[in-house]
């Protein structure tokens, strides 16, 4: 009854804030790089912040939190990139005045999971490694449905690990879970009546990330960044092959497998989705019912998914390459 409450707290937070979206004028609008052809209200991930509130002031009235992470500070850490992300979303901001501020909120991150007692290297990996899938997130975030059903993917998977070791409260992982159902009921449609923005790929990003990098500075198992691997399948080899072009790769562009199905072979955003979401909770299934290394999991199922990823891309620019050719004679 309780979560009940916190959904229908989440809709109407939500639905107030499409009124201050469309009276400000916060929307997206379609250009040559994007995969949608109406104007849809931006920025509905910003309830991912609203969801952590709701959190922080539960947990203000109950003694019985307890867990190996320091809320509040984590708290402040997506605050600060969720203010950041949205106001991105609203004007341009300089990359310069972004990466201070995402420096300072996976700063807080690191400190609220008691990174820092590590060694240097290491401290150094969770950096490049939280930046990392955190602009790979805002990367893939392109079409109806794909940051809400894979986050609710990565989510889920999340909660059955934790509930065996233990780690968190399971109410850090069920809140977002529930601001993904209810942001897909937005967001999963045909014609979308919001998108994430960057403040939602953003927010989500770094909220399941401190789950993965806790469960891995007190298990130990690397294995867990591997509940991430279709979205960093797809952004690394994505961003090799714009690098091979010479291509910036921070600017807009058409390239992610995903956007090409979308895009030039006229697929549904929703079924593109689904795919994406269904193959990493494969991919979590075999690695939650399973007991093997990071490194074998790395061989079993990472391996193969690049060189059908490569094999199936190169195919289908071929195919796209050649309609195209086609079309131009005809």
């Amino acid at each position: 009854m309780f979560y009940l409450i916190i959904t229908i707290l989440l809709i109407l937070s939500l639905q107030l804030y499409f009124i201050i979206a469309k009276k400000f004028k916060i929307i997206d609008k379609p250009n040559e790089r994007s995969s949608h052809s109406k104007i849809t209200i931006r920025g509905g991930g910003i309830i991912y912040p609203i969801t952590l509130i709701c959190f922080l002031t539960v947990l203000s009235f109950d003694n019985s939190f307890n867990s190996h992470i320091n809320y509040w500070i984590f708290g402040l850490g997506i605050i600060i990139i969720s203010i950041i992300s949205f106001i991105d979303d609203i004007m341009m901001l300089s990359p310069r005045i972004r990466i201070i501020f995402h420096f300072l909120a996976v700063s807080l991150l690191l400190y609220s999971i008691n990174a820092f007692s590590l060694p240097i290297w290491q401290i150094a990996f969770y950096y490049i490694f939280v930046i990392g899938i955190l602009n790979s997130y805002n990367f893939m975030d392109g079409i109806n449905g794909i940051t809400g059903l894979y986050s609710l993917v990565a989510l889920v998977t999340l909660y059955f690990v934790n509930d065996r070791i233990k780690i968190l409260d399971q109410d850090f992982i069920i809140y977002p879970i529930l601001a993904s159902l209810v942001f897909l009921f937005f967001n999963f449609r045909k014609k979308a009546k919001c998108f994430a923005g960057d403040v939602g790929s953003f927010s989500i990003s770094f909220w399941i990330i401190t789950v993965i990098a806790a469960f891995i500075i007190y298990t130990g198992d690397y294995k867990y960044l591997l509940f991430l691997t279709v979205y960093g399948v797809d952004s690394v080899l994505t961003i090799l092959e714009r690098l091979k072009l010479k291509e910036n790769i921070f600017d807009a562009h058409r390239r992610h497998l995903y956007q090409l199905l979308v895009n030039e072979k006229q697929q549904s955003h929703l079924l593109i989705s689904f795919l994406y979401a269904f193959i990493q909770l494969l991919i979590n299934a075999v690695i939650v019912l399973t007991d093997f290394s990071f490194s074998q999991y790395f061989l079993i199922l990472v391996t193969p998914l690049i060189i059908l990823y490569i094999a199936f891309k190169l195919y289908l620019i071929k195919t796209i390459n050649h309609n195209k050719i086609t079309q131009d004679e005809n």
